[in-house]
């Protein structure tokens, strides 16, 4: 039997154990000898050696084939073409590439554990006196679409951009605070969409649909993370304690991972902020005998949330009493509003943010405005402030 001699250049492509099998059977010469050695099953070292080989072919690498141009990490090879001269040799070759959207993600992750780990955390704050033990008062922005770019002209109504949008969301929520009973539990409820596109280029993340933007995506994130935090640290000031969602949008799907591990690790000092960093796009609290329950509205209608929340947490319905959901997403007239469902009321929120080109032209109607509403933790919703934009101009 031939000796097995493994490819120096498949090295590049396993796993740490990935590559000490490889290099037992280098050693040996024999996958089989390898798996005895290692204490693997028959052909289990062989089957490790064709697994780095699918994954190298994958990424356009596998000489037997004459594919000797790899794509670089994070891609994968969509195409090869090889032409060949007249010996039958190799004589050009085409690689076209796509994203490999799963080890995009691998590679995501591992960037926001290292980012994670250059934070400085905020320091425990002054502990406001004199809140209501048994209120939660549940701050809901929706659809704000930081990075959006939306002139009146076009929508016959109001522009947006990054310094109307930072400028409206800190100046609502301060008003939210103001209208609102002193609770002892505040829940800032960022329900997805937080940012109108997801990377470099301004499109939606799945279907690549293209955006109306405005800045560079390193401006957008830094007027994301300046505007959360500020909204936050003004909660900090009136309740006992602060727990904080951002929840994955249609928009925002990457983001929304690095804005709860970011957020979480800014604030792991802080004993009075929690944040949900559920990788589950559904997001409960329980408030005494008050559930509270929050999607952004993209992967589940409204009416099929009370049986989803039930089978996904189903501890927490049967130990509450009053149970809530909140959505976002489809942020029309029409739907607007709560609305009772078996076990559950849904309330559907609008959004701070102006029309885009794209909704004014499909006669999208927005109303224009955010809600802080206020649970008991026996009696459920006892209370609502609501907040437009154009109180902000009266007052001004």
């Amino acid at each position: 039997m031939t000796p097995v001699k493994i490819d120096e250049n498949l090295y590049k492509y396993a796993t740490p154990r990935q590559r000490q099998v490889l290099e037992t059977i280098d050693r040996l010469g024999s996958a089989r000898a390898a798996s005895v050695e290692l204490k693997m099953n028959v052909g289990g070292a062989s089957e490790t050696y064709n697994v780095v080989k699918r994954k190298a072919a994958k990424m356009g690498y596998a000489p037997e084939h004459d594919f000797t141009r790899p794509v670089p990490d994070g891609y994968t090879a969509k195409g090869v073409s090889t032409y060949y001269n007249a010996e039958g040799k190799p004589a050009g070759q085409w690689v076209k590439a796509s994203v490999d959207h799963e080890r995009q993600q691998e590679m995501l992750q591992a960037a926001i554990a290292a980012m994670c780990e250059q934070i400085t955390s905020v320091l425990p704050t002054a502990f406001p006196q004199g809140t209501i033990e048994d209120l939660a008062n549940v701050y809901t922005f929706t659809d704000c679409h930081v990075g959006m770019l939306a002139w009146h002209r076009e929508n016959l109504d109001s522009d947006w951009d990054l310094n109307i949008a930072e400028n409206t969301l800190t100046k609502c929520f301060a008003a939210m605070i103001e209208g609102s009973p002193k609770a002892s539990l505040a829940i800032v409820n960022q329900l997805g969409d937080f940012m109108h596109f997801d990377g470099l280029v301004a499109q939606t993340p799945t279907h690549g649909y293209p955006l109306d933007a405005d800045g560079r995506f390193g401006k957008i994130v830094e007027i994301a993370i300046r505007t959360l935090r500020r909204i936050i640290d003004l909660a900090l000031t009136k309740h006992s304690h602060v727990h904080v969602i951002m929840a994955e949008g249609n928009h925002d799907l990457v983001s929304s991972i690095w804005l709860r591990k970011m957020f979480k690790a800014l604030y792991e000092n802080e004993p009075r902020v929690s944040v949900d960093d559920s990788e589950l796009p559904y997001y409960v609290y329980q408030h005494g005998e008050t559930m509270l329950a929050f999607h952004h509205g993209h992967l589940t209608k409204n009416e099929k949330l009370p049986l989803l929340f039930a089978s996904q947490f189903p501890r927490v319905w049967g130990n509450s009493i009053k149970r809530y959901a909140h959505c976002g997403h489809r942020h029309h007239l029409e739907d607007i509003g709560h609305k009772d469902h078996n076990g559950m009321r849904v309330t559907q929120h609008p959004t701070l943010a102006a029309r885009d080109a794209y909704a004014a032209r499909g006669g999208w109607i927005t109303g224009r405005e955010a809600t802080s509403i206020t649970y008991h933790k026996k009696f459920g919703k006892v209370g609502e402030t609501t907040i437009c934009p154009e109180m902000l101009e009266e007052a001004a």
